[in-house]
């Protein structure tokens, strides 16, 4: 005997009919709802709305097409994509998409303002019965990729005719281009000819759309449905009106509300006990048998409140953004807080955590958590705005519904709120999750939310959620300072930056470093055993030091004359560039702030100051920080400029780009914290990916020759989980017993000897990259794509761009090949000098963007060794 569909009622009497893939009918029922609009409800068994499903299908499902996205985008797409969800069926279906693609920043639209937070952008969603979105988010930077590639990632419950996702791009598209956007959703129920338009949209704005769904299908419409559904409906609410004094059993409509709920009239204050900060009274015990709804022998029990022990600084939900730092947080407390609940329900073995509108992703995760905490049936569910008719019928998707007034005291006024297929659902415990703005006198009255909820079973539990609230900003758009004692005392107990001669060989004024001294740790491994554990994926590079490489005398010799030959060169790109961000950053009143990223950077930022104090007198404080690929930048470390300085002062310092991997680590990595620019000042920038440069040209920078020797004698960067803790800096080794190689002074001093003879080429220069296009072209990280497919590699991690990258392959990876332009002269001499020593062999190519470009081996172990690294397997 086939199971009714709970959509066999309205096909029945309406006409209208589902037809797609398999499983569609099992995604999806029936409903109908006054709007004008549209007659019907495509009612979802996995979103967690309108029907309650268990939490873990529900975020699975969200999880799942995140996954795929991830796939469709791979590893360096998902990294760069921010996910955007729609209030608010999807704001947690697209929180459980970001989950998905594991790394992605997460905002939703909202309907809700918030006094201090500006508009980044709104669209309108025609056939909802509440239209307006807002985008809130509380760095404005999450909407304005650092450049047009990063994706972004629209997720809706369904898709019907796309015009709410056109409305979408359009309205962003203008003021936030990108060149690509994933369209995710549940079920695509576009017609043929709705198909067409997003195709033609996409040419039109000459970006690329992407759909990822898990299935497909088309709703059938006979002629006059909305005219034939309006009547149903009336005809089934003057059937449900006879019955009222039952209104909140199976399938009737809700009697109107008492005069105290009336749209205008303030609710009744709640009793004491209701009151905030103070515990709701225990429930009255039971016998264990519940009797049915409306028939109790007795007063209701009263609600319990559960402090859940939010973590501090994680957001609700993802109204002002939702960064993966918050992600890994609530993670990490979602245990202790289920624990909480557990212990608040005891006995009850059918559970409904049911959230609040927006209020998605908060409750479903605190209902994954306690299905993984109790033996107990788990349910989720939310309220919602949308009025939808119930009918008491297994082939409808909407059984019951219970009415109360909105107790979150709404920009648009008061009205009537909804929660459905909880009456008569057999829960003996419900847990109400809110946020606290939500808290109100209105959700304790007589007919609200929590009075009806404990008419329909033994025990109401009330969790709230502590509303988020973005940092407050000056006029200027600058984050002002902070106020919480806390805030302040945490930063003043940060180390002061460390200075040479304790730690470097620069002088103490020349450089700060915000890192902790691991001199004394032995740090160091083989070159073949970090590839290996690197490209195996059991180690991560910073987790480790290569051995230091000492050079010839022969090499050293050519580092001397490679430094005579470029001085002056160098000198001009100093000056250039130094000019450049005191053109733009020094304005009146303000000192640009250095802070160059170790350790590639450091000598750079030690090279401007120079400038800034020779040229004008100005004497610029300069720091040394540490990023990581993969990790992000060192978070202490900015805590504590933030605390020194003015965030929107910080310039951020680099050596050179290659293909733009550590420009874009650095833009995510600041969406977490307010006010520093993510521009990079850099000396070279060959792979177009800055706008802030001294030159664009692919020349050797003898700084790169060298390891520690040219840098201070300070080591790369290291941050491992067993050295550096939640209140530490990432850490360095200085390698004082090298003193007698050391040539960081002769860098300088030789550069910055050559100060004066540039001075005019310097002034002509600026003038003309100031008044010049300067925008980002990305062309180097199209070059490494193309090369890495060219080359069988699939990795673009593994291709090095640029004489820089170049010789870091040589002194610190296993090198399978150089690819140099033919005829690159001496900027190449000390590379074919360390290919020789290492025996890599160096390929002339025509047409490189880059003078060289040096390939890691792609399938190294340490069996495998020379040119021929296509034909090596992982053992």
């Amino acid at each position: 005997m086939d199971v009714e569909w709970s959509g066999d009622w309205v096909t029945e009497r309406l006409g209208v009919e589902l037809a797609g893939d398999g499983e569609l009918r099992e995604l999806l029922g029936l409903a109908l709802r006054r709007n004008p609009k549209r007659a019907h409800l495509l009612v979802s068994n996995v979103l967690g709305k309108h029907v309650p499903q268990l939490p873990s299908v529900v975020h699975g499902a969200g999880y799942e097409l995140g996954k795929r996205v991830r796939d469709l985008l791979g590893e360096a797409g998902a990294r760069r994509a921010v996910v955007l969800g729609y209030a608010e069926t999807a704001t947690g279906l697209g929180h459980a998409v970001a989950d998905g693609l594991g790394t992605a920043a997460y905002l939703h639209s909202t309907r809700r303002p918030v006094p201090g937070v500006p508009q980044a952008g709104g669209f309108e969603e025609a056939h909802s019965h509440a239209t307006s979105h807002l985008l809130l988010p509380e760095r404005p930077g999450l909407l304005s990729a650092p450049d047009r590639s990063a994706p972004l990632v629209l997720v809706d419950d369904e898709f019907s005719t796309g015009n709410t996702v056109l409305n979408t791009v359009r309205a962003l598209h203008g003021r936030y281009p990108r060149d690509r956007y994933v369209i995710v959703a549940l079920v695509d129920m576009r017609s043929e000819a709705d198909q067409g338009r997003l195709t033609a949209f996409a040419e039109e704005i000459g970006a690329r759309v992407d759909l990822v769904v898990r299935a497909r299908g088309t709703v059938w419409l006979p002629d006059g449905v909305l005219e034939k559904g309006r009547a149903l409906v009336e005809a089934q609410e003057r059937e449900a009106g006879a019955t009222a004094p039952a209104a909140h059993e199976r399938g009737t409509a809700m009697p109107a509300p008492p005069a105290a709920h009336e749209r205008g009239t303030a609710m009744p204050a709640p009793p004491a006990a209701h009151e905030r900060g103070t515990a709701i009274p225990a429930p009255a015990a039971h016998d264990g048998v519940r009797p049915p709804a409306g028939e109790r022998p007795g007063p209701a029990p009263a609600p319990v409140r559960v402090e859940l022990g939010w973590p501090a600084g994680v957001p609700d939900g993802g109204r002002h953004g939702f960064t993966p730092a918050h992600r890994a947080a609530l993670e990490a407390a979602l245990p202790g807080m289920a624990a909480r609940l557990a212990d608040a329900l005891g006995e009850a073995r059918r559970i409904l955590v049911l959230g609040f509108e927006e209020l998605m992703y908060a409750p479903l995760r605190l209902g994954t958590a306690l299905q993984a905490a109790t033996t107990a049936e788990v349910r989720y569910s939310t309220t919602t705005r949308s009025p939808v008719l119930a009918v008491d019928d297994p082939g409808y998707a909407i059984r019951t519904r219970l009415v109360f007034p909105a107790h979150d005291e709404p920009a648009d006024g008061p009205g009537d709120r909804y929660a459905y297929n909880v009456a008569g659902g057999g829960f003996d415990a419900v847990v109400l999750v809110v946020d606290s703005v939500a808290d109100t006198p209105a959700l304790h009255a007589p007919g609200g939310l929590l009075d009806q909820l404990t008419a329909h079973t033994e025990r109401v539990l009330l969790a709230v959620v502590p509303s988020y609230r973005p940092a407050a900003r000056t006029p200027s758009g600058v984050p002002a300072p902070p106020t919480e004692p806390r805030e302040r005392l945490e930063a003043a107990m940060l180390p002061e930056p460390l200075r040479g001669p304790a730690f470097s060989s620069y002088a103490p004024d020349e450089v700060g470093w915000l890192l902790q001294d691991l001199s004394d740790t032995v740090l160091e491994a083989p070159t073949e055993e970090r590839e290996e554990a690197i490209q195996s994926g059991g180690a991560h590079y910073a987790e480790s030091l290569p051995v230091e490489y000492q050079p010839t005398a022969q090499y050293q010799e050519l580092f001397k004359a490679a430094l005579d030959t470029s001085a002056t060169r160098i000198a001009r790109a100093v000056g250039t560039v130094t000019e450049t961000v005191l053109a733009e950053r020094g304005h009146t009143g303000s000192r640009p702030v250095l802070v160059s990223l170790a350790r590639a950077g450091t000598p750079v930022g030690v090279l401007m100051r120079r400038w800034a104090l020779h040229r004008h007198g100005i004497d610029l404080p300069h720091y040394a920080v540490s990023i990581v690929r993969g990790r992000g930048i060192d978070a202490n470390a900015l805590r504590w400029l933030a605390a020194h300085h003015d965030p929107a002062d910080v310039v951020f310092v680099d050596g050179w780009t290659g293909k733009g991997a550590i420009t874009r680590e650095l833009a995510a990595a600041l969406q977490d914290f307010e006010g520093f620019d993510p521009e990079i000042a850099v000396l070279a920038d060959p792979g177009g990916c800055v706008r802030t440069y001294g030159t664009r040209e692919d020349f050797l920078v003898p700084s790169a020759c060298l390891n520690s020797t040219v840098s201070g004698l300070v080591s790369r960067t290291v941050l491992r989980a067993d050295l550096v803790g939640p209140q530490d800096y990432h850490g360095a080794k200085f390698y004082r017993e090298l003193a007698d190689d050391d040539v960081s002074g002769l860098f300088l001093d030789t550069v910055a000897a050559r100060f004066d003879e540039v001075t005019d080429a310097v002034d002509t220069g600026t003038k003309e990259l100031l008044a010049a296009d300067r925008a980002p072209t990305w062309e180097g990280w199209a070059a490494v794509e193309r090369i890495s497919e060219e080359y069988g590699i699939h990795d673009v991690n593994l291709v090095k761009p640029g004489v820089g990258e170049t010789t870091r392959v040589l002194l610190r990876r296993v090198p399978w090949k150089i690819l140099a332009k033919r005829d690159a002269g001496p900027d190449l001499h000390h590379v074919r000098l360390l290919a020789e020593q290492r025996g890599v062999p160096v390929e002339e190519v025509d047409g490189l963007p880059y003078t060289c470009v040096g390939l890691i081996h792609p399938k190294y172990t340490r069996g495998a060794t020379g040119a021929d690294g296509t034909a090596v397997t992982a053992r």
